[in-house]
C-alpha cells in the first residue's frame, strides 16, 4: 500500500531528526571545547552503566563528582565501551553550572572533542544526505 505524499513526509522527518541531533552534538563540542580549555578539573567515577532499549550493545555511562564547594553531582557522558562502574575519571566542569557543563576530561582511546566531531560530521552528512533525497522528491528530480 502506497501513502500519498508519504515519502516527503518520512524524508522530512529524517532531515528534522538528523538536524537536531547535529544541533545537539554541535553544542555539546562547543561546551566539551571549552570546559576542557578553561574548565575545573577534579576526580570522579563512573557510577551507573544502563543498557540503552534502542540497540544491544549501547550502553548509557552515568559518572559522579564533587564540586569545590562539595556539592555532588551526577552527569551522563559519552564513554568508551570498556567502562566499567568504579573506574576513576577526570571530570572538567564550569562552577556556574556544573550538571550541564561537566565532560570526561580523558576517555581512553578516543579525545572527547573527537567523539563529538564524529557525531557532528555523521549526523550532518546524514541530514545533508537526507535533506537532497527530500528536495529530490518534493521538486520531482527532473
Amino acid at each position: 500500500m502506497d501513502v500519498p505524499g508519504g515519502g516527503p513526509i518520512a524524508f522530512g522527518l529524517l532531515v528534522l531528526l538528523f538536524g537536531s541531533l547535529t544541533w545537539k552534538y554541535a553544542r555539546r563540542l562547543v561546551t566539551v571545547t571549552r570546559m576542557l580549555r578553561h574548565g575545573v578539573r577534579t576526580g570522579g567515577e563512573c557510577v551507573r552503566v544502563e543498557r540503552d532499549n534502542v540497540s544491544v550493545d549501547a550502553k548509557r555511562h552515568f559518572f559522579a563528582f564533587r564540586t569545590a564547594q562539595g556539592r555532588p553531582v551526577e552527569f551522563e557522558d559519552l564513554a568508551g565501551w570498556s567502562m566499567a562502574v568504579g573506574t576513576p575519571v577526570t571530570v572538567a566542569y564550569d562552577p556556574a553550572d556544573p550538571v550541564r557543563t561537566a565532560t570526561i576530561a580523558g576517555r581512553g582511546t578516543w579525545s572527547p572533542v573527537l567523539q563529538c566531531v564524529a557525531l557532528v560530521v555523521g549526523c550532518g552528512f546524514a541530514t545533508l544526505g537526507f535533506t537532497t533525497v527530500f528536495l529530490f522528491t518534493v521538486l520531482g528530480g527532473r
